[in-house]
């Protein structure tokens, strides 16, 4: 047994000390990242630093040269809550808007509390979350989806229902927030079944009476048209303009600026639920009509309370809650805060003091439970609006119970427990800090290290008595003599031999690893040090196990909190999460999109205007959580789980079949979609016919060219493509004539038979073994021989055999061939078995299909060469559009092969270098405030960055969705900057462009003109420029 504790010590203290080195190595003072660097390197040295110095590297630091790297950081400087940049922000949401002092009195004491209960100042947490999002967000690589980008494709078919896919909403100019707010009620099946059953009142039929009715019902059938097509369109998506016109002309302000979304989101909702009131009235009369919009989206509260010493007990009606943000970390903390206010202590006490305050309590909840999360703030000494950006997480199912009237009493006996244990726990946590952080001076380490480092300065043996003795002035760097080596050899303990020294290989690389590498004591028996370390080992013990024990109780009591609300008895109002809406950007300008849960799929769905998308709960939290980007919830729709009826399809009473699609229409609407599918499907059909028209007229043209050419072929040179021939020997096929001369030559060297035909097969053999010698050859960038000859390109994409021989033989019956004798007999032949060669034989669509893949490749590769030639002499402006149609169109030959077209990872590298350079362009303009520059910056984002960011979303790839991140902060940023009212103006105008990518694609203008190169000239040119961007660093490529 002592063997084992000796040993569990020694391995104990060598774990000890390799801390120690990676402490001193790295500068790292976080024990717990310490110990997993150690875990995750399984105790190698070299692995571990290399794990914390990739890890301190990808922690922002704020520079010139990295700030698009980190504006992201710079801009949320809403996380710290309670800091100095939250003390003047006001509440728009509340009943005192003005009252500023009451703002910076809560935000003081949210800053007081969140001390209290970790010991963290708000600076410290702000840092600590930002590191960790770094951390986590580059550790785990995550992709990061962002809005994804349809074009109105004037293609039909791009735009039809594939099976019963859910329809999306076209954005028909800065109305996401319509699209989420409508998708996420009309998921609801039992309000889509309200919507679409909807029938105006009688007596409206003829003539609306007031200005209410004159506007509301025609919402309505617009409404219900909009449904009946989301339901029943064959369209992919459709557009809702109608139904948002009327609602936008509602809220036209005489500068006709819209308003927060929010109050368009509580105005649809009013004006739903007047609609339905004026024909529930007429339903009902003479009874108390039901509203039905009122049943399912508003509850009831009881508000208790004491004010200036007298108790009261109102009941009120609400619809959306709203729910501040700003100093919580999670819904039920926002729920709580929100049914307290003020001093409450006198409602539970039986003395009537002069306290005031009041508590809320739920005493109906409605099926449909609104979340209105208070994202979006006035900061006053700006004088503008700004976002919160604050990290705040809720439950998939939220359990309502503890806020309920008729559990008013086991909730404040819960309540009191839980502030009883968070003020235990706040003395637990300030007990652990002494340990965690001891001493007295600026640095604070942890005690157990204190005792470690005394115990190892203990046991450490000097070579000499003085620390600059055992160092020769006259040795050289890092060397030792022979006299030192022996001393140290000779002066060394046992107890020395066996520590193991301690090297810092960066800071100190010149000294060699068996000098010692810590200061030691100068005198020390063996006695002091056998009681010294006695008692350092014990003390060290007691300390981590009061760590221990501390961390184990502080553990406990979250533990119990967590739980504290747990049992069954507060588990009977359960409330499923069935939407979130989410916005991404800032107070003044952004994005909005829904998440919506399938319960039929069991998936959550994205809805993103006209995209629809399967997601995850994964993404869903990436996106909605907040604290890391700009995206971030700002409205919870919760449903009542134990009420089915509001998700549950339809029966039809008949036949008890599930009603879908067009069967859940009523008649009027099933005609309105019918009449809109019909001219859906004529579109259809005249697409097709008039691509079968160009079909047919191309290949008539094709028909008559080559019977032109056959019949000009005794009198006129036939010329085939550029690549392969052309009429003049002093071009671009010079160098394809001299290769045919050359097989020519060596065949006629190699072979017997000298008879044409013969020597034409081994002039092709050869030729052919050069060139697949070429295509199987490991070649550097720079170096492409699909260029040089069209058969390389062919025989690396498996093109039929049969394509190959007739290119060929084309090849050898080129007219321009030197016009000797050997030369001309071959011509004859090649073109002799040209003409013998049959239809059915080569299959000549497949033949110039294949030319003309070979011919986009080489244009491909000209817009590459171009863009790149343009890049490289800083002419962005001029290189984008090149590398924009290069990229675009080498994405299209790739998806078709892997070697039909060029390196898409640096085509991507340089497409996205132009937009971040000209988006720095643009933003150096916008900086100087000069009103030519800041038009011009202004007009080269909106001319040129704009439309392209849907470029680089569509495909997700993640350094592209980086970039465009990146330029969207760059821009973001100023929002926080003092700026005259003009740039303002402008740069209000300009950002929802920016943001909000889920508008179509624009159109670019035509692709520029190529210039034209010979085969020899294209090789060459891509030649320089690939070895002179394979000669920059490859960083970020």
């Amino acid at each position: 047994n002592s063997s084992k504790l000796i040993n569990m010590d020694s391995n104990s203290q060598h774990q000890q000390t390799l801390l120690n080195q990676l402490r001193e190595v790295t500068g790292t003072t976080d024990v717990q990242l310490l110990q997993q660097a150690l875990q995750v390197s399984n105790g190698d040295m070299a692995e571990a630093v290399a794990f914390l110095t990739e890890k301190n590297a990808k922690v922002p630091q704020q520079d010139e040269t990295t700030y698009y790297q980190t504006s992201q950081v710079a801009s949320d400087r809403y996380i710290s809550v309670g800091s100095q940049a939250d003390t003047n922000v006001i509440d728009l949401t509340g009943d005192d808007k003005d009252d500023l002092q009451r703002a910076i009195a809560l935000s003081l004491e949210e800053s007081n509390r969140a001390f209290r209960e970790t010991g963290i100042t708000d600076e410290e947490q702000a840092i600590s979350r930002v590191l960790e999002a770094s951390i986590a967000e580059n550790k785990a690589s995550l992709k990061r989806t962002h809005t994804e980008v349809w074009s109105d494709s004037p293609n039909p078919h791009d735009r039809k229902r594939i099976d019963s896919c859910p329809v999306g909403l076209k954005n028909v100019g800065n109305t996401c927030w319509f699209s989420a707010v409508i998708q996420s009620l009309f998921n609801l099946l039992e309000f889509q079944r309200l919507v679409l059953n909807y029938s105006p009142p009688a007596r409206v039929h003829d003539l609306p009476r007031n200005q209410k009715e004159h506007r509301n019902l025609p919402f309505m059938q617009e409404l219900r048209n909009l449904f009946s097509l989301m339901v029943g369109s064959k369209r992919k998506y459709v557009d809702p303009s109608r139904a948002v016109e009327i609602l936008k002309d509602a809220f036209k302000s005489s500068e006709s600026q819209q308003q927060d979304v929010s109050e368009f989101t509580h105005k649809l909702l009013d004006w739903l639920e007047d609609a339905f009131q004026m024909k529930a009235e007429e339903d009902r009369e003479g009874e108390k009509p039901k509203n039905p919009m009122v049943e399912l989206f508003y509850g009831r509260f009881l508000a208790v309370g004491v004010l200036e010493g007298k108790k009261f007990e109102n009941t009120e009606m609400f619809g959306q809650y709203p729910l501040q943000v700003n100093g919580f970390k999670d819904l039920h903390e926002c729920l709580e805060a929100a049914m307290i206010e003020g001093e409450i202590e006198s409602l539970h006490s039986a003395e009537n003091s002069a306290r005031s305050g009041q508590e809320h309590w739920f005493t109906e909840l409605p099926p449909v439970l609104t979340f209105e999360l208070s994202r979006f703030e006035f900061n006053q000494a700006l004088g503008r609006p700004e976002k919160i950006h604050n990290k705040l997480e809720f439950p998939s199912m939220l359990y309502m119970d503890r806020y309920m009237d008729r559990n008013r009493e086991i909730t404040r006996i819960k309540r009191e427990e839980i502030r009883r244990l968070k003020e235990h726990l706040t003395v637990l946590q300030q007990r652990l800090e002494r340990y965690l952080s001891y001493g007295s001076g600026p640095k604070r380490f942890p005690l157990a290290d204190v005792l470690q480092y005394a115990m190892e300065f203990a046991s450490s043996k000097p070579v000499c008595t003085s620390p600059v003795e055992d160092i020769d002035s006259s040795a050289p760097p890092g060397g030792t003599t022979g006299q030192q080596l022996h001393a140290a050899s000779s002066g060394a303990t046992k107890a020395q031999q066996q520590r193991v020294p301690i090297h810092k290989p960066f800071t100190q690389s010149r000294l060699p690893p068996d000098l010692p590498m810590h200061p030691a004591p100068r005198h020390i028996t063996e006695e002091e040090l056998r009681v010294l370390e006695g008692c350092l080992h014990r003390w060290r013990s007691e300390v981590e196990n009061d760590t221990r024990d501390l961390q184990g109780s502080i553990t406990r009591i979250h533990r119990t909190i967590e739980l504290m609300y747990s049992d069954k008895s507060m588990m009977q109002v359960p409330y499923r999460l069935h939407a979130v809406l989410v916005h991404e950007g800032q107070a003044n300008a952004g994005h909005y999109w829904a998440y919506i849960y399938d319960p039929h799929q069991r998936c959550w769905m994205k809805y993103n205007d006209i995209s629809v998308t399967k997601s995850s709960w994964e993404e869903l939290v990436r996106d909605s959580f907040g604290g890391y980007r700009n995206a971030s919830a700002y409205c919870l729709m919760y449903i009542n789980d134990k009420k089915p009826f509001l998700i549950e399809e339809e029966f039809d009473k008949e036949t008890g079949q599930i009603l879908s699609g067009m069967d859940k229409l009523p008649p009027d609407l099933k005609q309105f979609v019918k009449e809109d599918n019909e001219l859906f499907d004529k579109e259809i059909e005249e697409w097709d016919a008039l691509q079968a028209r160009k079909a047919q007229q191309e290949k008539l043209a094709l028909a008559a060219a080559a019977a032109a050419a056959a019949a000009s072929a005794a009198s006129i040179p036939q010329q085939d493509p550029e690549y392969m021939e052309q009429p003049s020997p002093t071009n671009d096929s010079k160098h394809l004539q001299e290769d045919t001369e050359r097989a020519i030559s060596r065949a006629a060297a190699e072979q017997e038979e000298r008879s044409p035909e013969a020597l034409l097969n081994a002039a092709i053999k050869l030729e052919y073994a050069r060139l697949l010698r070429f295509a199987q050859e490991d070649t550097p960038p720079e170096n492409d021989y699909r260029l040089q000859h069209i058969i390389v390109y062919f025989i690396q994409n498996q093109a039929p055999k049969k394509i190959l021989e007739r290119t060929l033989l084309t090849q050898f019956a080129d007219r321009n061939l030197a016009f000797d004798e050997r030369c001309k007999s071959i011509m004859s032949v090649a073109r002799a078995k040209l003409d013998l060669i049959k239809p059915e034989e080569v299959n000549m669509d497949e033949y110039e299909m294949w030319h003309q893949v070979y011919r986009n490749f080489r244009e491909m590769t000209i817009f590459m060469v171009t863009g790149l030639e343009l890049s490289q002499k800083t002419n962005y402006m001029e290189a984008l559009m090149y590398l924009i149609y290069a990229y675009q169109y080498n994405k299209e030959l790739l998806s078709k092969g892997l070697y039909r077209g060029h390196d898409e990872e640096l085509l991507g590298f340089y497409r996205r270098e132009c937009l971040l350079k000209l988006n720095e362009q643009a933003a150096a303009m916008f900086e100087s405030g000069e009103e030519p520059e800041v038009t011009t910056g202004l007009g080269i984002m909106n001319e040129l960055v704009v439309p392209c960011i849907p470029l680089l979303l569509v495909h997700d790839t993640e350094r592209d969705l980086l970039a465009v991140e990146d330029m969207r902060n760059r821009w973001c940023s100023y929002l926080g900057q003092e700026m005259e009212s003009h740039l303002q103006e402008k740069l209000t105008d300009f950002l929802p462009k920016l943001l909000d990518c889920s508008t179509e694609i624009k159109s670019f203008h035509d692709p520029p003109k190529l210039p034209t190169y010979s085969t020899l000239e294209l090789c060459e040119r891509f030649s320089r420029i690939m070895a002179a961007v394979c000669r920059l660093p490859t960083e970020g490529r």
